[in-house]
């Protein structure tokens, strides 16, 4: 084991959350108490946050440590829970997602239409002879059929594995042989830096090595010239489009795999990391809830990181919907065609909660805040920070030019193994520290020690551990 740090770097500055957001909190400060008081109780709680149809018989199996069983015996579907309730509850004519291309063009997605595609989804991949426990991989550019191909595969018990479209032949060949998938959902291509750029050849050249996929769904998104093999590939509109948008979805164990992330590890191949259903979707929709105090009938959310990152599952996909969010969704780079692209997308849609990851603010910041301060950003509200440490010079920037200096940052740790956020301010409660993601949410057990395993006293350094099973928690590595 390597040393703990020797030294912590200090910081003196504290920012409050304002009277009138503590007053409008969705989470207070006696989430924390609750949960240490019984923190089974606590996520039975979240727990009902969600719809159920088999109610579980006990909170927790952690007879075999270290393999967890959240909510065992409890059934549920993870796309009715994202979308169906929502419409059965009368609110099927809010928008799922605001979607921009690189290139201008828009779409905004209804929860009633994104119900209808998604069942029209889930039928064509019965047709192609998908059954529950198939994997289904997805290569695709950040497009709605991107979510839409998810829920499908979450609503036939499908695990999927989505690989970010950056990703080589290789790297795809990989991950479909690793997980076995037999059907590939991609697209003729995407766009990015101002250019279409390819997808499909990617995937040919993975499947000469991957005999075993039987089908593959392209999506139609350049227009580009796209090679076809006869037999195996079928235009998405031809395979889903006639299909019909009722689709009844089935009730899965809360411990049935939802999906396979991979990750690339320290050691040699990529690890395919698993998550499952109930427990996974429990902790995703009371963090999303929590951390970014979503009010999903005002609110305009945007997490900017791409799909194929766990980040975008938990907090593009199934976080926001099940807690019946407006999601911006956004293709391409930040400075296509120039840098005010992203400052123009908060303005135009009045975006309300960004959450993006540090390595983009300080491109920002190199920008100059001439180029932020061109837009009227007054409609931002929280300010979320993931994917890395973040800086206090970054953090204060931040807040300052895109918060006005008034608007709470959230700095989120968690992890592709984690599958939720696990330490972070609550926007509403905490005196937040530039360059701390302060403590363990409620319901979340964790402790700093040295070499030995003994905790550590404040302003010491050593090893963040978690001491407790949570409910998102990795349940092994696939195969």
């Amino acid at each position: 084991m390597t040393d703990t740090l020797s030294n912590l770097s200090h910081e003196e500055r504290r920012f409050p959350p304002s009277a009138e957001f503590a007053d409008a909190a969705n989470v207070k400060a006696d989430a924390y108490e609750a949960a240490s008081q019984d923190r089974l109780a606590f996520w039975a709680k979240q727990a009902d946050r969600l719809s159920w149809t088999t109610r579980w018989s006990q909170v927790l199996d952690w007879s075999d440590a270290p393999f967890a069983k959240w909510f065992v015996g409890g059934k549920l579907n993870v796309a009715y829970n994202c979308v169906d309730r929502h419409v059965e509850a009368g609110h099927g004519d809010q928008v799922a997602y605001h979607w921009e291309g690189e290139p201008g063009d828009t779409r905004a997605l209804t929860y009633a239409q994104l119900k209808d595609e998604v069942c029209k989804a889930a039928n064509a991949l019965l047709e192609l002879g998908v059954k529950t426990g198939d994997r289904v991989a997805i290569y695709l550019p950040m497009i709605p059929e991107t979510v839409i191909a998810m829920l499908a595969c979450a609503r036939l018990g499908a695990p999927h594995t989505v690989i970010f479209g950056g990703f080589s032949a290789t790297a795809l060949s990989d991950r479909i042989l690793d997980c076995d998938a037999r059907v590939v959902i991609t697209a003729d291509g995407g766009y990015r830096r101002g250019a279409a750029s390819a997808l499909k050849p990617a995937v040919d050249e993975a499947l000469a090595k991957c005999p075993d996929v039987r089908s593959v769904l392209v999506v139609r998104r350049t227009e580009q010239d796209t090679e076809f093999t006869e037999g195996r590939d079928v235009w998405w509109h031809d395979a889903v489009d006639r299909q019909s948008t009722e689709h009844a979805p089935e009730s899965f164990d809360a411990e049935h795999p939802l999906y396979v992330m991979y990750t690339s590890g320290t050691t040699g191949k990529p690890k395919g990391i698993l998550h499952t259903t109930g427990g996974y979707l429990t902790q995703v929709a009371y963090t999303h809830h929590a951390v970014f105090d979503l009010k999903p009938d005002s609110d305009l959310y945007w997490c900017g990181a791409d799909i194929g990152w766990v980040t975008g599952h938990s907090y593009i996909v199934y976080g926001p919907l099940a807690n019946r969010a407006t999601s911006f969704m956004y293709e391409g780079t930040p400075n296509t065609p120039d840098e005010h692209r992203w400052f123009q997308m908060i303005e135009k849609y009045k975006i309300n909660i960004l959450y993006t990851a540090p390595t983009t603010i300080r491109t920002f910041m190199k920008w100059g805040e001439d180029i932020p301060n061109a837009h009227d950003l007054t409609s931002l509200r929280l300010l979320g920070s993931v994917g890395e440490p973040i800086n206090p010079e970054a953090w204060i920037w931040y807040r300052r030019v895109l918060g006005g200096d008034k608007v709470p940052v959230v700095d989120t740790w968690w992890q592709t193994e984690t599958g939720a956020i696990m330490i972070s301010p609550l926007p509403g409660v905490t005196e937040a520290k530039p360059g701390s993601a302060t403590k363990a949410l409620p319901g979340i057990n964790a402790d700093v020690v040295d070499n030995d395993g003994k905790s550590v006293p404040n302003g010491g350094g050593g090893f963040l551990v978690l001491t407790e099973p949570w409910p998102a928690m990795l349940r092994g590595i696939w195969g």
